[in-house]
């Protein structure tokens, strides 16, 4: 089953491990072949949060929410089941200086709706 793991860091640890050590990790993942994907992400200041309501689009500069801890980078992880997601997730190197958010994956149900039509 994919999970997705999501990095959380404030702004004070957005640097605190330094690239090597994640690509690393992201490595030892990949040859296992749980690794999926990976990748950071900017700064929250470089984001755009788009809306559309009634047809019309809204750009905001940031992200859509202001919170103390920001969304840094994922994992994209094929793990056996929550359990061992968790293990992954744990091993997730900024994991020690933010958080890290393991979510399921689910698949989206495209024939089941077209079959209803």
């Amino acid at each position: 089953m994919k999970y997705l793991c999501l990095v959380y860091l404030d702004q004070e640890h957005w640097n605190a491990c330094p690239d090597a050590i994640c690509a690393a990790y992201g490595q030892q993942l990949a040859e296992s072949r749980r690794l999926l994907a990976a990748e950071p992400l900017h700064p929250t200041h470089t984001a755009t949060t788009v809306r559309v309501r009634n047809g019309q689009i809204a750009l905001y500069d940031g992200p859509f929410a202001e919170t103390k801890e920001q969304l840094a980078g994922f994992y994209l992880v094929d793990a056996a089941d929550l359990n061992e997601a968790i293990r992954i997730a744990s091993g997730i190197p900024p994991a020690k200086y933010g958080s890290v958010e393991v979510r399921p994956v689910r698949q989206l149900e495209v024939e089941q709706e077209r079959s209803q039509e």
